[in-house]
């Protein structure tokens, strides 16, 4: 099971931390990414971090901004989100994945969402 939290409303430029509990399996087991939805667009990859913590893989549109992180005492992923865009605006979701992947099909186990407002 995972629970997301930590969303929402900011100005550009601003900054957020979101948080993805990890519950009911191990935590370094798993691939943990990080994907966001819009309104009518498509579900799309954001960061995701190795079940070792050694890897992470970030969009482009996110590179140099956001920050994905672990902490294993905690089976916690965090998301450091800074410089915030009105783009960045959507339903943030944590997922997790037996495989190293940025596709949302390779993901089978998704937290509810929760919401990124940016405003200009």
């Amino acid at each position: 099971q995972l629970q997301a939290y930590g969303g929402g409303s900011v100005q550009a430029g601003g900054s957020l931390r979101l948080a993805c509990r990890v519950s009911g399996r191990t935590f370094n087991r798993y691939t943990v990414g990080w994907f966001r939805q819009a309104p009518g667009k498509e579900r799309e990859f954001v960061a995701a971090r190795s079940r070792s913590g050694s890897a992470t893989n970030y969009a482009d549109s996110v590179k140099g901004r956001f920050v994905i992180s672990g902490d294993n005492a905690e089976n916690t992923v965090h998301l450091q989100m800074s410089s915030l865009k009105p783009d960045d605006t959507g339903v943030y979701y944590c997922a997790s994945s037996g495989v190293w992947s940025s596709q949302a099909t390779r993901y089978s186990v998704w937290g509810q969402g929760t919401q990124v407002t940016v405003s200009s």
